[in-house]
């Protein structure tokens, strides 16, 4: 999920569900679990975000460069697998790719993973959005965008 416009006149509801979604700045992007709950709150905020369901190769380059993890309430670099393994050792996630595979197969630790986890922060998309008031079916940028939301974390990355 991929936050997309800004917070001027959202309703307090939506301000909350963004917020329990981690996503409280525009162009930070987070891993969701989608299930009956999930799909609910992305309904409700589905004009101020973008989402679909993202490839192997999405999630490698997300984490690789753009992962951070959290360490003490702060924002840590994943530089070292050392980081990982002291944090996430005792779910059997010691290296890089453990924690892509996780994300990826949304696996039985994905909850511990995805909160170790700082959300990401992306660029602005290059080239740019094409109009993020409209939704994605009607050639707008908000909404589910399924296997297209690669393209855009690639030109985001």
């Amino acid at each position: 999920v991929i936050r997309i416009r800004g917070i001027n006149q959202v309703s307090p509801k939506v301000k909350k569900i963004l917020r329990l979604l981690r996503l409280r700045q525009v162009n930070n992007a987070v891993f969701v679990r989608l299930n009956g709950a999930t799909q609910k709150m992305l309904r409700l905020v589905e004009p101020y975000v973008t989402y679909g369901y993202p490839n192997l190769k999405t999630i490698k380059e997300l984490v690789y460069k753009r992962g951070y993890g959290r360490v003490r309430k702060q924002r840590v670099a994943l530089t070292d697998n050392a980081i990982i393994e002291q944090h996430l050792g005792k779910y059997d996630v010691i290296c890089m790719e453990d924690l892509v595979h996780e994300l990826f197969t949304v696996g039985p630790n994905f909850r511990n993973v995805n909160r170790f986890l700082w959300s990401f922060k992306l660029n602005s998309p290059l080239g740019g959005l094409n109009k993020k008031t409209n939704h994605f079916a009607e050639k707008g940028d908000a909404g589910n965008r399924e296997e297209h939301i690669n393209a855009l974390v690639h030109r985001m990355i």
